[in-house]
């Protein structure tokens, strides 16, 4: 559905967007993440059409974004993060009006203005004023907007941005069953709506794509450190500096003392586990050992591996 070829985007001497490569499937759900200032809002508005590249390729459905801008544009349902509405128009007067403008009339229009109203939840304030709707609401006339002429593609750009957690938990459902029957493109930095949403996850940072995988390989194959948390009676100098020695160690922290056990967080090299040796180092010392637990390796782990600046 959706093809990204070396994709780049300059504004002046500072790059956005650097060759970024990849591709969605049709009847995937995406998640598209980096943090802050990593690129994807730029992303998502050349694949809209939106802005011009400084240089790459990107089709949509096989249409090239680019030179058959029309083409591709009428397969994409777009919800921005800050949703343009018409604030003094009613919900059902601006669906109608954005149908329009979209090439619907007639019957046709009018059966689509019902199913969104329908699939969207927008029954009980259709005849409502926009600028008197709760945000959530107004996100909801967004979508319905987005789907109005029917795209085989919606590209969701923070969705769930600003909203309570019953508007979050709302939006989040509603997405969940359009991914039923569309191809979504989900631009987010909340892992719990990628885990909980996506089928695949693409990470951007710094302008280039970092990783592009379902969610359950990301975390299998990373390269983030495993952690494990030791409770133990020790100097904790000591303790530090023996368990620094051990073989696959990273890092180890000295988090806490309680009534004289020491808390410690070692984080350990991919795909090993110290905490066999960890515990023989104990025996050998003779140090009260209470608990000896690791940790399995999370989407967040994932992320914060693949994003941070350390």
């Amino acid at each position: 559905m959706i093809k990204v070829e070396n994709l780049t985007k300059r504004f002046g001497r500072h790059t956005a967007v650097a060759n970024a490569t990849f591709e969605v499937g049709k009847g995937e759900v995406v998640g598209f993440l980096g943090p802050n200032g990593a690129g994807k809002t730029t992303t998502i508005r050349m694949l809209t059409g939106f802005l011009p590249p400084s240089s790459g390729a990107a089709s949509v459905d096989g249409f090239d974004v680019f030179r058959k801008s029309i083409d591709a544009r009428r397969r994409i349902g777009y919800l921005p993060e800050s949703v343009p509405l018409y604030r003094d128009m009613r919900v059902r007067e601006y669906l109608k009006f954005r149908g329009q403008i979209k090439g619907l009339q007639g019957e046709r229009l009018r059966m689509r203005m019902e199913e969104v109203v329908e699939r969207c939840g927008l029954q009980g304030v259709r005849r409502k004023m926009i600028k008197t709707l709760s945000k959530g609401f107004r996100q909801r006339v967004g979508l319905a907007d987005a789907l109005i002429h029917d795209p085989p593609l919606l590209v969701l750009d923070e969705p769930t941005n600003g909203l309570d957690p019953n508007q979050i938990r709302s939006i989040r459902n509603l997405i969940k069953q359009l991914g039923e029957n569309h191809t979504i493109l989900l631009s987010t930095h909340i892992l719990s709506e990628v885990e909980m949403i996506c089928d695949k996850i693409i990470i951007i940072d710094g302008g280039r794509i970092m990783a592009s995988d379902t969610p359950s390989n990301l975390v299998n194959q990373m390269r983030a450190a495993g952690k494990i948390t030791v409770e133990l009676k020790a100097d904790p100098e000591k303790v530090r500096a023996a368990l620094s020695q051990l073989a696959h160690i990273k890092k180890v922290t000295n988090e806490k003392s309680s009534e004289g056990w020491e808390h410690f967080s070692v984080l350990v090299q991919s795909g090993t586990d110290a905490r066999e040796r960890i515990s023989s180092l104990c025996q050998e010392n003779r140090w009260p050992l209470r608990s000896l637990y690791r940790h399995d390796s999370t989407l967040e782990d994932v992320f914060v591996e693949l994003t941070r600046k350390d």
